[in-house]
């Protein structure tokens, strides 16, 4: 492995003890530090203020910084439940000159201002179910249980781009367009546009701004994932998602308990939904309310289960009649996919088991000392891995025997039936990643190297319950790059290209690092992207809580 100048190794927390034998222990860690002040609220900053510059930020960086994510846990006497339901808090670095000013602002979506005016939490989030008014009478207060969830305009996961302009999304089918520059907001309803209940906040972008993305659609003969499809451009300037078409629809197999997916992957000419074994019982989701249960209580893992790879043509529609399949896994966060030699290449994160989700909630966040540890030491760990599918099954490809001729290429796939090919993965790690908890968050030279074969990803090391590293992978020889600091935890790295750059990693790597040890130290990071030194970093004088997604908005 590559070393860093001046890297400093927190391994107080990697410390072992005797081993738990206990099936869903798996790892072994002691004295994780407390991270309490990550999911702790706090006030938006509206107006911009300047940073302090440690070292230097390059002078060609001009534009946007943009950051999603919770910021808010509790609303009155009432408390969110999960990491996910904070109330969303959108954050601006605006970089020029070398300078950085920053600012946040809480997301103006009616689950806010319902919250708010009603002084308690109004509206269901993920993991937690609203309460009856207590200001209304008892049979009032029953009658409320019956009343369907109305869907929540949170949208605190990501900031996402279509026909050029800018939206915060979450996973429900309301969005926000926002000004980058103004952080000012306008709802957008997907169902207005399309028939779907709601889509993904990881859409992919084609070079020429058509943009794909996957939400699901509830109806009396079951449900379905669609792919929908985004024109590139605008025709008038205030339109946002007018001409989206739902490019196929595939059933579930378990008409009732569809998947739950965060994103898909995207190569030239395919898209590539993972049908994965973590199931949303949608009969819990309608009668959540009445139970009192939030959604996140109908999500369930079932390891009897395969993974399915599904292939649709972009350009067609078409399905693939082949069905990909692999032994149980939890994705959320693709790296890459790319078509080469008649295979296509999926590299993604994914872990062995897929109740993670529920280990998120603000209670186990909060948590300290033995009881952090065992929040920990039960969540899987998440690694990249690439899987490799043949595109060329018919009816003379051989039963039995690996397809897969590409050299030096450990992954497998075997033809198991007419229209069933069976997949393992492989590494694309070496044993050192362990070290430094799996790897998360992944990123790329996204408008180069999306869709192409490529050398490099980014992403965060998790030998917390968050990042508490920044990782550079290279994946010929599988050596990384590491940046850390104990009691800095970065979050995900995004890369921005140097102007006239010709190798992939001509960049700079820019992450947000919170400090919860530290009282307002938060700090824009930026990192050289092909040597991983530090470069320069913008403080922040006001407390930051950890987020999700962002992306780089340039500006001439």
């Amino acid at each position: 492995m590559d070393t860093v100048k001046h890297q400093k190794k927190n391994t107080s927390a990697l410390k072992k003890s005797k081993s738990v034998k206990n099936i869903n222990h798996y790892t072994n860690v002691r004295g994780l530090p407390s991270i309490e002040k990550i999911v702790s609220s706090v006030e938006d900053t509206p107006r911009p203020i300047s940073t302090q510059i440690v070292g230097t930020i390059p002078e060609w960086i001009k534009g946007n910084f943009l950051r999603n994510g919770p910021g808010k846990f509790e609303i009155g006497n009432h408390k969110f439940n999960h990491w996910f339901d904070g109330m969303a808090l959108m954050h601006q670095f605006k970089i020029s000159n070398g300078q950085v000013t920053y600012k946040s602002r809480f997301l103006s979506s009616d689950s806010y201002q319902t919250n708010k005016e009603h002084n308690r939490i109004a509206i269901s989030e993920f993991g937690t179910v609203t309460m009856p008014d207590p200001c209304k009478n008892v049979f009032q207060r029953f009658l409320s249980r019956f009343e369907s969830h109305k869907p929540t305009d949170n949208a605190n996961v990501s900031f996402v781009t279509y026909k050029g302009d800018y939206y915060v999304s979450t996973e429900t089918n309301i969005m926000h367009k926002v000004d980058p520059d103004t952080l000012e907001t306008e709802k957008v309803d997907w169902s207005k546009f399309i028939a779907v209940n709601g889509a993904t906040a990881h859409p992919h972008t084609e070079p020429d701004g058509m943009t794909y993305n996957m939400g699901n659609s509830y109806t009396s003969k079951g449900s379905y994932y669609n792919i929908i499809q985004v024109p590139p451009t605008k025709k008038t300037e205030d339109e946002t998602l007018e001409g989206a078409t739902v490019l196929c629809s595939i059933p579930s197999v378990d008409k009732t308990k569809p998947s739950y997916y965060h994103s898909f992957a995207m190569s030239e000419n395919y898209v590539v939904f993972i049908e994965q074994p973590i199931k949303l019982d949608l009969l819990k989701i309608v009668t959540g309310k009445l139970r009192g249960k939030s959604i996140s209580d109908s999500i369930f893992w079932d390891p009897k289960l395969n993974t399915i790879f599904h292939l649709i043509h972009k350009h067609s529609g078409k399905v693939s009649s082949i069905k990909y399949l692999a032994k149980p896994l939890s994705t959320f966060h693709q790296i890459n996919a790319f078509e080469e030699d008649g295979f296509l290449i999926i590299d993604l994160c994914a872990s062995d088991d897929g109740q993670a989700i529920t280990n998120y909630n603000i209670q186990n966040m909060r948590k300290s000392g033995e009881a952090l540890d065992e929040v920990y030491n039960t969540l899987s760990r998440a690694f990249p891995r690439r899987f490799v599918l043949p595109l060329n099954v018919d009816r003379d490809t051989p039963y039995n025997q690996n397809l897969i001729t590409r050299p030096n290429s450990i992954a497998t796939s075997v033809r198991i039936a007419k229209n069933k090919v069976f997949c393992t993965h492989e590494d694309l790690h070496g044993e050192d990643l362990h070290e430094y908890g799996g790897l998360e968050f992944p990123q790329i030279n996204y408008h180069k190297f999306n869709t192409h074969p490529y050398r490099y990803f980014y992403g965060c090391g998790f030998r917390h319950l968050v990042g508490d590293t920044l990782i550079k992978m290279d994946l010929h020889g599988k050596r990384m790059k590491v940046w850390e600091h104990p009691g800095q935890y970065p979050s995900e790295p995004v890369f921005v290209p140097s102007p006239n750059a010709t190798e992939e990693d001509d960049g700079v790597i820019m992450s947000v690092v919170i400090t919860p040890d530290e009282d307002k130290s938060t700090f824009l990071l930026v990192l050289d992207a092909k040597t991983f030194e530090e470069l320069g970093r913008a403080v922040v004088p006001v407390n930051i809580p950890y987020g999700f997604h962002g992306t780089f908005n340039a500006t001439a």
